[in-house]
């Protein structure tokens, strides 16, 4: 059975340095043996969305950094999905992999991988990669396309991000975790 990885990307331009590098990790899902696709946030309805990570074993979290975090449109997202508390009928991240990918303008705002992966590994209890991914201007050529390198390493997080799910999914107890509190 093969896995399945939905990039959400939240940028309120919907294209750009994000996208760009959230295609590369998706190229490398692919060559691993993933199924993939990706939503824009910025014209997609939020419930859809919420009803597509339901049906994926991996996420990847793509965001340019604004103030020292992802943006609002992720966050509303974030806001939206269901954990399996009290009262909710539904736990779409229960069970998922995911990966984090932030772009900035700067490295000062690095950490900002850490203000997503953080909820996502303890409030949604999500099996998170790590590192996260965090490209600035210097990871685009002059034609805003990822660097050799930077291509390379988005690359390799895609396949490590196949791998991580399909362990989640084998493993009986990796994927009945739900959040504690």
């Amino acid at each position: 059975m093969k896995i399945n990885i939905l990039s959400v990307v939240g940028s309120p331009h919907g294209s750009g340095s994000t996208a760009t590098a959230t295609q590369a990790v998706l190229a490398g899902a692919t060559e691993a043996g993933a199924r993939t696709q990706s939503v824009d946030l910025s014209t997609a309805d939020l419930d859809a969305v919420v009803d597509l990570i339901d049906e994926v074993d991996g996420v990847i979290f793509a965001s340019p950094v604004y103030r020292a975090a992802h943006t609002a449109l992720l966050a509303a997202l974030l806001e939206r999905i269901p954990r399996g508390a009290a009262g909710e009928s539904r736990a779409p991240l229960a069970g998922k992999a995911a990966l984090v990918l932030l772009t900035g303008a700067s490295h000062h705002h690095f950490l900002a991988t850490e203000r997503l992966r953080a909820p996502l590994a303890s409030f949604f209890a999500v099996q998170t990669l790590s590192p996260g991914l965090y490209f600035t201007p210097v990871s685009y050529t002059p034609e805003k396309v990822l660097t050799d390198e930077s291509r390379a390493v988005a690359e390799l997080h895609g396949r490590a991000l196949v791998e991580l799910a399909t362990a989640v999914r084998a493993s009986v107890a990796l994927s009945r975790l739900k959040p504690l509190v």
